[in-house]
């Protein structure tokens, strides 16, 4: 199951929302994971008796509560609270001062403890941003991802079919390069998917008999993103002769993928000599876009045929016979 320490939520977020340690280092490597919550949104919060969340964070009313406590009473509370139910970590926000009996409790039981100046509902707004992004399900892919009129297209095929010639020459037409060979691909929410690249190959193609290029140093910033929800997936097959023959060309068929239980529209292009590959994807992803606005050209073209089809023959004819006229 996904899961990251205290040590890196710390790292990830400490000039955020200007974390900074008090006690409890000597645990920084416990694990929050999703084993123990079903949703990101359960993680973190504001002091929950009833659900406690594995990351409490206390405001002014939580910071107010505890100081109304005599200090026998904080330890009891604390050592019910905390211990008991197993919080991850509890961070002090809106620049209140360190209670001492907490960070006394938090010092002598390892319990990870952090302060920050900002104000407490807008570090639950960030980590909870963070959380269900570091924790989301992923799985990793084989293909190229790129940034296509603003619609994250998956490149997929076998190996030597041109994924990266065609990457290339898609990015030289304006379009940008998320990852190469190597794709993350993370649920953010029910039906959403998003890609990334690891840190490693990022900005990085590999072209056979270019060998490694930087796409952020040849074509400049705007050719290079960080991530890019996934919207698309264009599938390159070897197309022979046999295959080019019985291809249905008027096909109603709508393909998928399903990626993390997530269905992904999936458009094969054949790959043959004399197809000029990156127009035809940049056509796919044109014409998928409409799809998406509700405008289906091989539905309007059936649609017209079958009612010049139905009212009267002689009308087909006779546009035909009028096209050879001109």
């Amino acid at each position: 199951m996904p899961s990251l320490s205290v040590r890196r939520l710390y790292q990830d977020n400490q000039k955020k929302i200007q974390l900074s340690w008090i006690a409890g280092s000597s645990n920084s490597d416990s694990k929050i994971s999703l084993a123990e919550n079903n949703t990101t949104r359960s993680f973190v919060g504001h002091f929950n008796f009833v659900h406690p969340n594995k990351i409490q964070v206390i405001g002014l009313s939580e910071y107010e509560f505890i100081q109304n406590k005599s200090v026998q009473d904080k330890f009891g509370f604390f050592l019910e609270f905390i211990t008991e139910l197993n919080i991850n970590l509890i961070i002090i926000g809106n620049n209140l001062p360190i209670i001492p009996q907490l960070k006394d409790f938090c010092t002598a039981n390892s319990v990870p403890l952090m302060h920050s100046k900002v104000e407490s509902p807008k570090i639950v707004d960030v980590l909870q941003i963070y959380l269900q992004r570091a924790l989301a399900p992923s799985t990793t892919m084989h293909g190229v991802f790129l940034n296509v009129f603003e619609m994250g297209t998956l490149i997929c095929g076998h190996s030597g079919l041109g994924k990266s010639e065609l990457a290339l020459e898609l990015i030289s037409r304006g379009h940008s390069l998320v990852a190469d060979d190597v794709v993350k691909i993370y649920k953010t929410g029910p039906e959403s998917l998003e890609g990334r690249c690891p840190k490693l190959l990022r900005e990085f193609l590999e072209v056979r008999g270019l060998g490694i290029i930087n796409i952020r140093t040849m074509f400049g910033e705007t050719a290079v993103r960080v991530k890019k929800a996934l919207r698309l997936i264009i599938q390159l097959v070897n197309a022979d002769d046999d295959y080019m023959k019985n291809l249905d060309r008027l096909s109603m068929r709508i393909e998928t993928q399903k990626i993390l239980d997530v269905s992904v529209r999936k458009i094969t292009i054949p790959v043959g000599a004399g197809r000029n590959i990156a127009v035809l994807t940049e056509a796919a992803v044109r014409n998928y876009i409409l799809q998406l606005r509700g405008l289906d050209s091989m539905q309007e073209f059936l649609e017209r045929h079958n009612t010049a089809m139905s009212t009267n023959n002689e009308i087909l004819l006779d546009d035909i016979n009028d096209s050879y006229d001109d």
